[in-house]
């Protein structure tokens, strides 16, 4: 049975504890905006390709960030025997994961939203297509990271090893995406694999709305897709979580 108070409980707990960790919070809201400056400094004599890169990039760096953050702190609280004491109160484990859903998904949509209005204000990011739709792609990319964080969490004993399933599940996708190369150039077992990881369709979103002046029916599929994928994540997390690592 689902218990809203206690998702609502264990959001605004994970909250408080996050308000309190500065280097964390900043790491969540200031390294995507640092990196995309970076971008647009590299690029500064040719931004035509600051312009090609960066919609993608918008979505690759909150994705990963909140994939690090959330699943090491998933994993801390399991470790700590926090979720063991919160599990042994009548409180399920989608109470649980939606509730650190909830707290994180906040924390990414505020990530995303602020590095879209830096790329687009600040750095003078040109695209053809609508502004909102990028902006909708890099939040649903920020809480794609999110839940993968949540998922694979069950999976690691110790916070090094929920590191190492960054290389293991966020570079491939970053390899294959279609950002370096285009999937119809890639050989074909790789092509294919390509359209199995949600990364695929949220860099071809972003780029899509860089040289759209509408949203394609292709775009609105990739949204789909990754937000498809964040649920999926989402319920194999309450379904795989343990209530600590030993």
């Amino acid at each position: 049975m689902y218990h809203v108070h206690a998702t609502v409980g264990t959001m605004l707990r994970i909250l408080r504890q996050l308000s309190h960790d500065h280097r964390t919070v900043a790491m969540i809201f200031l390294v995507p905006i640092i990196l995309l400056s970076l971008l647009r400094w590299m690029f500064d004599e040719n931004l035509m390709v600051f312009n090609l890169l960066a919609p993608a990039l918008l979505g690759v760096f909150p994705f990963v960030i909140m994939f690090i953050i959330t699943s090491v702190t998933t994993l801390r609280e399991r470790t700590g025997g926090t979720m063991e004491r919160l599990m042994a109160m009548p409180i399920g484990r989608l109470d649980l994961v939606l509730g650190y859903m909830l707290a994180f998904g906040l924390l990414a949509v505020v990530q995303a939203v602020l590095a879209s209005a830096v790329l687009l204000w600040g750095l003078g990011l040109e695209i053809e297509g609508p502004a909102w739709f990028l902006v909708t792609m890099a939040v649903s990319d920020a809480l794609l990271g999110t839940a993968l964080g949540i998922f694979v969490s069950a999976f690691a004993r110790t916070e090094f090893q929920a590191i190492q399933f960054m290389p293991a599940l966020i570079l491939p996708q970053f390899l294959l995406g279609g950002l370096i190369l285009p999937l119809d150039r890639m050989p074909a077992a790789l092509e294919i694999t390509a359209y199995f990881l949600p990364l695929t369709y949220a860099i071809h979103a972003l780029q899509t709305v860089v040289s759209n002046v509408d949203i394609t029916g292709e775009a609105w599929r990739d949204l789909f897709v990754v937000l498809g994928f964040a649920v999926a994540a989402i319920v194999f997390g309450a379904l795989t979580l343990r209530r600590r690592t030993r």
